[in-house]
């Protein structure tokens, strides 16, 4: 998924370099960040709740 968001930020105009471009690659990365990081935790509940669906 990474690969495929910077592959199409790439072909965004330069003027949304600083803006959405950078917003978006954020976003990609931190996502399986967090996966990683819940899964390292101690327990399931943890884990569970770094996979959960935040809409706030």
């Amino acid at each position: 998924m990474v690969k495929e968001v910077y592959l199409v930020t790439s072909e965004l105009p330069d003027e949304e370099k600083f803006g959405l471009i950078s917003q978006m690659r954020r976003c990609a990365v931190s996502i399986p960040s967090n996966i990683a990081e819940g899964a390292g935790r101690n327990n399931k509940n943890e884990f569970t709740s770094f996979l959960e669906l935040r809409l706030d």
